[in-house]
């Protein structure tokens, strides 16, 4: 295995549901040479090899998965923080008339809603990150403020 292979599954298994920019942000601090189109081309050829899933769980970016047992996901539509559900749903079947002409093979199940951190204060919108941003705080309303400062000149205030 290459060492860019090597680190590129190291970064995922230190923290896992990466983007592709974010094993690169990591794994560049230990490569600086490796390129964003390396760790797309390795994340791929993982995932083709059965070694990772890509996951498309509605974030806006693939997410890649290291954990290969069946599981299901948690996805918080505040923070954008996506959990392993490591739970059977057995009583999830389909209708009747649609079993006869399809046959499951797995079954994945994702529960979207709030994570803990999130449930305890207010986040209007949801703030996508890569691992080396910071979530911003909500711009201002500069619409409100410019009308509410128009109103005010117009006011004589």
């Amino acid at each position: 295995m290459t060492p860019q292979r090597q680190a590129v599954f190291r970064a995922l298994t230190n923290a896992t549901h990466h983007t592709a920019e974010g094993v690169y942000a990591a794994v560049s601090t230990e490569l600086p040479t490796i390129s964003l189109r390396t760790v797309y081309q390795t994340l791929n050829d993982l995932s083709a090899m059965g070694e990772l899933s890509a996951l498309n769980l509605g974030t806006g970016s693939t997410r890649f998965d290291p954990n290969l047992e069946p599981h299901h996901h948690l996805v918080c539509e505040a923070c954008g923080r996506i959990e392993d559900l490591p739970h059977e749903f057995t009583g999830v079947l389909l209708p009747a008339q649609v079993a006869e002409t399809f046959t499951v093979t797995a079954t994945e199940i994702v529960f979207r809603g709030r994570c803990a951190n999130c449930t305890r204060g207010p986040h209007p919108r949801r703030v996508v990150t890569t691992a080396t941003q910071r979530p911003t705080p909500n711009p201002p309303n500069t619409k409100r403020r410019a009308r509410a400062a128009a109103t005010s000149v117009a006011s004589g205030g």
